[in-house]
């Protein structure tokens, strides 16, 4: 008996060797020597458990013994794309800006940039009414419209290819869409114009005159700053609240 105890005290190490003792106090003396067998037996196979518990906090980063995870196997929530639908209104309208002072600087001033909406086509889009519209009208026609110019900025692309207004605007007025039709009710009613519907816009702009083609594309740029800054107002007129519209200073 002596012997195996020791054995099996040398394997557990002097983690179990507290809890034996304590164990072992209170048994009477003619106590069967296997049950003090398998009772140490089972005292070492938690302080095993034990050990590799400890071990392996041990062995954990600092972030995920505080309870947090990296950054990289964070999944974090991406905010809904209306929340930065004035962003990206505001940059559009930024990006525009510069319009005419490039216009002024390509014709030298032999040309006036009022003389733009005398290019004006029907198949500009026409702004969201201040008064006798519905939101959800009004929606429809910010969207429609702005998918039309997504259509007719290939119009400009033809003729300023490096165009760096059309950089920056190309990729925004999609996501503007989105932003917009997020805020619908019924955004399938908005399609994106078809190839034979882009087809038909794209040949009513076409011209065998250079200069009448690069005023067109010039229209397109102003009437469609303009289209964003009516947008975006009348935008924030259905977006105030009823009560803000009442106290205005409020």
């Amino acid at each position: 008996m002596p012997s195996t105890c020791s054995k099996l005290f040398g394997d557990c190490g002097a983690f179990a060797l507290p809890l034996f003792s304590s164990f072992i106090s209170v048994l009477p003396p003619c106590t069967d020597p296997r049950l003090l067998i398998a009772a140490l037996l089972l005292l070492c196979m938690s302080a095993a458990a034990a050990a590799a518990a400890a071990a392996a906090l041990t062995d954990a980063p600092p972030d995920l013994l505080a309870g947090e995870t990296s950054g990289e196997g964070s999944v974090e929530e991406a905010p809904p794309l209306a929340s930065n639908i004035w962003r990206t209104w505001e940059r559009l309208i930024e990006a525009t800006k510069q319009h005419q002072k490039e216009f002024e600087q390509e014709f030298q001033g032999n040309v006036d940039y009022i003389l733009l909406d005398g290019h004006k086509r029907s198949a500009f889009p026409v702004k969201c009414p201040m008064s006798n519209y519905s939101k959800e009208a009004c929606l429809q026609r910010l969207a429609q419209g702005l998918l039309v110019y997504t259509v007719l900025l290939k119009q400009v692309e033809r003729e300023y290819p490096d165009s760096s207004i059309l950089r920056e605007i190309k990729p925004g007025i999609p996501l503007l869409v989105a932003q917009i039709k997020e805020k619908m009710k019924r955004s399938e009613r908005v399609p994106a114009p078809s190839s034979s519907q882009e087809e038909q816009l794209l040949k009513q702009l076409d011209s065998p005159d250079t200069f009448q083609r690069r005023m067109t594309a010039h229209s397109i740029l102003s009437h469609l700053r303009f289209f964003l800054i009516d947008g975006k107002r009348a935008f924030r007129k259905w977006e105030t609240p009823r009560r803000q519209k009442v106290n205005p200073s409020a």
